[in-house]
């Protein structure tokens, strides 16, 4: 154990071992603790240090905790890191999404394209401001959207194309940007897991939250690349989109609450516009500015971790690992697997939790859910087949930064057993 206790005592490690490194690409975590089934090996783990605790403790010393200093530089660091002109943060990447939309002139009796095999999240921001979504196929792939399919979705009623970044997956933002402005429409990302996923573009290498479309949503939950606990992040280039997210995330405030304290003026707010509490707080801000120092390192080691798993799992025939696009360049924020067609999905997920290892299944699919009934979406003419395939025939494997080579192993070895098991 005394290795993996290093690791999470020590939020330097990643950055010691890869300076210690020639080749980031190769490097790995060095002696991994041993695996026993009392030890269960987690879906996902953030990655949180003495670095992240220091910088709280400053927040809570400063006496200001809400929406302020900390957010601002949180923001500014962001931008840099993606290459976006404006960063704005939010509570959490639903409310990132509605803002988006609602910039973007979505309203009632609109429609936006976009998948269902993602997270509720993105529909549930499309009913907040009152539009329908119509939902496209994915490829099988890479689990993203089938730009083909966008033509045949797009009405007079259409008023944004919403697409997703899936797992971290960059998506077919040439082609469907290419769509979006012949036929005059705003593309939305959803980015909520790709923060640090890059795609090639004009010539050279660039991060997903540039953005490439008009704007591009990020989430911080606990189960991303990056964590503050809860919360979002817009990138954009649009000023005046940047300015209405600052004002509709502070209840339509004129004036920011830090703004006002620190005055040596008397300033009074006025409310030109309704708004919401999507604020995210400085201890949370903090937390992210000490993560967002760690991400080339995490994902470095990720991308490593992926490709260990696309290696052990090419020994079992009827398994496929996802495919990443010569364009593209994924943070793998999540490893989703396709089963061999005989396989139980369920049987080998509770297979594998007995033997302390945590799974997820493939990503669902929002038109099966009991809150969007039929009437509620539409969808393009070739149907869902695909994504429901995903969401029933896939899926996803632990990894996380802390992962060493035997837990990955392990994990391969008790999918190989319960195969050998079941199916032969």
């Amino acid at each position: 154990m005394k290795n993996r206790e290093r690791r999470r005592g020590n939020p330097n490690f990643f950055s010691e071992s890869f300076a210690a490194s020639k080749d980031n690409a190769s490097w790995q975590f060095d002696n991994p603790a041993p695996i026993t089934n009392s030890s269960m090996i987690p879906l996902a783990k953030p990655f949180l240090g003495d670095d992240e605790i220091q910088a709280v403790a400053e927040v809570l010393h400063s006496g200001w905790v809400t929406q302020g200093p900390k957010a601002a530089a949180f923001e500014e660091a962001f931008a840099a890191f993606v290459g976006a002109e404006h960063a704005c943060v939010v509570s959490n990447c639903t409310a990132a999404l509605h803002l988006a939309l609602k910039a973007a002139g979505v309203g009632p009796g609109g429609e936006v394209v976009t998948v269902s095999h993602t997270f509720i999240a993105a529909a549930n921001a499309i009913h907040a401001v009152g539009a329908r979504p119509v939902f496209v196929d994915i490829r099988p792939g890479t689990f993203n959207m089938n730009p083909s399919q966008i033509e045949a979705a797009i009405t007079d009623r259409t008023r944004a194309i919403l697409c997703v970044h899936q797992m971290g997956m960059p998506c077919e933002l040439e082609a469907i940007v290419e769509i979006a402005r012949r036929r005059s429409l705003p593309v939305i990302e959803d980015a909520a897991c790709a923060v640090g996923s890059e795609i090639f573009w004009s010539g050279g290498w660039e991060k997903i939250g540039r953005p490439h479309g008009d704007v591009a949503c990020f989430s911080f939950h606990p189960r991303k690349v990056i964590t503050c606990g809860e919360g979002g992040m817009l990138t954009t280039s649009n000023s005046e989109w940047d300015q209405k997210f600052r004002l509709w995330r502070n209840q339509g405030s004129s004036v920011p609450a830090e703004a006002r304290h620190t005055s040596k003026e008397i300033v009074f707010e006025t409310y030109p516009e309704p708004g919401a509490n999507y604020r995210m707080t400085d201890i949370q801000a903090a937390v992210g500015i000490e993560q967002l120092k760690h991400l080339p390192n995490f994902i470095a080691c990720r991308r490593h971790l992926a490709e260990r798993y696309r290696s052990l799992l090419a020994a079992l025939p009827g398994f496929e690992t996802p495919e990443e696009p010569e364009w593209a360049r994924s943070n793998w924020q999540s490893y989703c697997v396709r089963l061999p067609d005989e396989c139980v999905q369920r049987a080998l997920m509770l297979s594998l939790r007995e033997k302390s290892i945590a799974t997820a299944r493939g990503i669902m699919c929002i038109h099966r859910e009991a809150s969007w009934p039929e009437g509620a979406w539409k969808c393009a003419p070739s149907g869902l087949v695909e994504s429901e395939k995903a969401q029933d025939r896939c899926i996803l494997l632990p990894i996380f930064h802390e992962m060493g080579e035997e837990e990955q192993r392990e994990v391969i070895g008790r999918v190989k057993e319960w195969k050998n098991v079941v199916l032969e």
